[in-house]
């Protein structure tokens, strides 16, 4: 019955800097209407998944955390590092891919992924 995600959607205090700061340091094109749309490329998947409300993997005062999926980790760093945004944690790789972190303006986690 479920084709997909139909979007993500979240409140902020700050959303003029919010928009930029996603358009900046993720290269999402924010449009007037304060989103964009990504279109996945063949292959890739969506995960939904629960975590406990006690679980470490991001802040237990951070309902939900967006994961984005990138081409290149390696230059994704390099965008960052560009544009002084710090990594919250050191990359990791494992059975499902290479992992980093950063904080958005609002201060929520967000991991970037490259499988």
């Amino acid at each position: 019955m479920i084709k997909g995600f139909g979007g993500v959607f979240w409140r902020t205090n700050n959303l003029e800097a919010v928009k930029k700061w996603y358009s900046e340091v993720l290269q999402l094109d924010i449009g007037e209407w304060n989103g964009t749309v990504i279109r996945p490329q063949a292959g890739n998947e969506t995960v939904f998944s629960f975590f406990s409300g006690d679980d470490p993997y991001f802040p237990a005062n951070q309902q939900v955390m967006l994961n984005f999926e990138v081409d290149d980790l390696n230059e994704m760093i390099a965008q960052l590092e560009r544009l002084g945004v710090p990594l919250t944690k050191d990359k990791q790789s494992g059975e499902y891919g290479t992992f980093i972190w950063i904080l958005d303006p609002d201060g929520r986690l967000v991991e970037l992924w490259e499988r």
